[in-house]
């Protein structure tokens, strides 16, 4: 290297390193980006911990009933290096305003500290009164059960952290026997600044406030004053803005509201629950299984139609996981004529596709069925049957290379098998397949889906990695609302009401006060829980996949009144600014895997973040992404110049970020 290039080398380096700390330069003091949570014990604090949790924000907790806790004093809070005086937390969050007591030591350190440094607190949950900046609720405000309750963001609040929603936060009332929020809204005082607000009642009537900021004695208090867990709608839709208010918008860890859908089996029919049997025909456990429920659900030409004026009247993509050899199958059985076919193929473009391979079996172990339930065949030695390395890479391969030929595009990376099988399912398979990693390899295959209900968490299978999907409770085998509805009473209703009596012998189930109406209960009581549950995803920074089956777009279409509701019920809560973000298999994968490498440099210790002025530095460890969010006008310095960093949303810029070429650490250029 010349001594040009030498000189830019340094230069380069030169622009990750800390701010020089000569005269003037060393009294701007290093902020770590980290948060500091104080813990009693209580919900409220679990669920802003979860918050930063689940987006990778870094943050150090404290117990306060734990023996032997660390001391909150100036050292425990701040200290020097290399002769700048660093705040080692960016932010604090308190169970309430004064969990150590009023006048302690703690309580006045921590003060000292926020002052020193501009560091913000949240208070998790506190009651109404002046210490918080309100008045008590006695004086114009509301104390007792939110339930219900129709608050909102004030244009405070959208001009502020919460700018990303719409305005509307409906306090969840998921059943009127049950208490599910308390609160406090009381009237501000001077130095608070009302975020959310509800209406009260009595005389002047008004609005009071639940969330808000306090200004005092140079410091800054994000003051809840409502009850509230980790999943509950009201505090999901307000995490972002309150990690935001604390971090001031610049902290490590990123967040999206995700939301794909799977329909498994396109192209193959789905069998039948039987209304009078109890139970599927065609399955093992269902004896004979004459009748009508032998017939099975397919979707038909106009289905297709349906699906795809569907997909641009919601600005939804559907991914069809497909099965091909079974489409062959039907055609063939059907006098070589199948219109679904023809027309999935006409439309092939408007949709993203996923392997399935090509028939649908069971990929895992021989399954003798001569038992209730099946069990693993062994042979004569009392070793495991297993399907073949070959039977399995023939099922990927031939079903790839069918869509290759018909012009689908399709990614051979991607791969869900019928029913997750190959994967260990418990209790009758304890290990994965040995001859599945194998196959994979084979063919390609880095991202094969996993059930999330029984394995939440990616793992590697030989060289490929799981994506878990979220099943939707929209049973595969049902074609019509009633249907759906006689399925769900047999599973959820008690032996005395006619069902199965399940809900009440199993641990992680519970019964319905009675069974639903056959001709109201889907529409009224099954489809807008499963759209509430699946809405909870995707609020939770959950990047995971749900899946259906082609039977519920066929038929009655019982489908579309869940995504329906999901996508506008979305879409009445959050801004333009904040989309639903639909990844596609292999970008949950990815974003799994990138989440699951930052989450092991956290718990290694092998992060450095800080800010110093205007400059951010983000050291990781070699290869590891590191998710940043910061401001809208920050740039990210490049070798020579910098750029515009990450991608909108929500208001704030934000990306998995990674030192660019010949530098040894991230570093961002907040605006003025």
């Amino acid at each position: 290297m010349g001594r040009t290039g030498a000189a830019l080398l340094a230069a380069g380096l030169l622009v990750v390193a800390a701010p020089p700390t000569a005269a003037g330069a060393a009294t701007v003091p290093r902020i770590d980006l980290s948060v500091l949570v104080v813990d009693d014990g209580g919900d409220a604090v679990e669920a802003v911990e979860s918050e930063l949790r689940s987006t990778g924000v870094p943050y150090t907790l404290v117990r306060l009933d734990e023996p032997g806790r660390p001391v909150i004093d100036a050292g425990f809070l701040a200290d020097t290096v290399d002769g700048r005086p660093r705040a080692k937390y960016q932010g604090i969050v308190l169970p309430n305003a004064d969990p150590f007591g009023a006048g302690s030591a703690e309580s006045g350190a921590l003060a000292a500290y926020e002052k020193t440094f501009g560091v913000r607190q949240v208070d998790a949950y506190s009651w109404a009164h002046p210490g918080v900046g309100l008045d008590y609720t006695s004086d114009g405000g509301y104390a007792g059960p939110l339930d219900g309750v129709d608050a909102a963001v004030t244009a405070a609040g959208k001009a502020g952290p919460f700018g990303y929603l719409d305005g509307a936060v409906e306090f969840e009332d998921n059943s009127p026997s049950v208490g599910e929020s308390y609160g406090y809204a009381g009237r501000p005082r001077e130095g608070y600044t009302s975020y959310l607000d509800m209406p009260v009642a009595g005389a002047g009537g008004g609005r009071a406030s639940l969330v808000g900021e306090y200004a005092h004695d140079g410091r800054r208090e994000l003051v809840v004053t409502f009850a509230y867990n980790q999943h509950q709608r009201q505090f999901r839709l307000l995490a972002r803005g309150i990690v935001e208010w604390l971090t001031q918008g610049v902290h490590l860890g990123q967040s999206r509201n995700y939301f794909s859908v799977h329909v498994d089996d396109v192209f193959a029919p789905d069998s039948r629950w039987d209304t009078e049997l109890n139970c599927t025909p065609g399955d093992f456990d269902c004896g004979d299984g004459e009748g009508a429920g032998t017939t099975p659900i397919r979707m038909t030409a106009a289905d297709a139609q349906y699906a795809a004026q569907w997909q641009q009247s919601a600005g939804f993509t559907l991914d069809m996981v497909y099965n091909a050899g079974s489409g062959e199958a039907w055609k063939t059985a059907n006098a070589g004529s199948d219109p679904l076919t023809t027309q999935l193929l006409a439309d092939r473009a408007k949709y993203r596709w996923v392997n399935h391979t090509y028939t649908h079996p069971y990929l895992g172990c021989v399954q003798d069925t001569s038992t209730v339930p099946w069990q693993c065949a062994k042979d004569a030695a009392g070793s495991t049957l297993w399907m073949s390395r070959a039977e399995i890479s023939a099922q990927i391969k031939d079903n790839h290379n069918w869509a290759v030929a018909k012009g689908i595009t399709v990614d051979r990376a991607e791969l869900v098998t019928g029913e997750h099988s190959g994967l260990k399912a418990l209790p009758q398979q304890t290990v994965d397949n040995p001859n599945l990693a194998g196959a994979l390899a084979d063919n390609g295959v880095k991202w094969v889906a996993s059930d999330n209900s029984r394995e939440p968490r990616q793992r590697a299978v030989g060289s490929a990695l799981t994506v878990p999907r979220h099943p939707m409770n929209v049973y595969y085998n049902v074609g019509t609302a009633a249907e759906m509805t006689d399925e769900y009473n047999w599973i959820y209703s008690s032996k005395a009401d006619g069902g199965s009596g399940v809900c009440e012998t199993h641990p992680g189930s519970t019964c319905l006060d009675g069974p639903l109406d056959p001709a109201t209960g889907y529409a009224t009581y099954i489809a807008p829980q499963e759209a509430r549950t699946a809405l909870g995803h995707v609020i939770a920074n959950d990047p995971r996949p749900h899946y259906v089956h082609q039977s519920n777009l066929a038929e009655e279409r019982i489908l579309y009144p869940v995504l329906d509701k999901v996508l506008g019920d979305y879409r009445s809560l959050f801004a333009d600014n904040t989309p639903v973000v639909n990844p596609r298999h292999r970008d949950t994968g990815y974003e799994l895997a990138r989440r699951a490498a930052w989450d092991k440099a956290l718990a290694d210790g092998k992060v450095t973040a800080y800010r110093i002025g205007a400059t951010v530095t983000v050291q990781a460890p070699s290869g590891v992404a590191a998710p940043v969010t910061a401001p809208e006008g920050t740039r990210k310095q490049l070798f020579l110049g910098t750029a515009v960093f990450g991608t909108a949303y929500a208001g704030q810029r934000s990306a998995w970020a990674k030192p660019e070429s010949l530098q040894q650490a991230i570093t961002l250029r907040l605006p003025a």
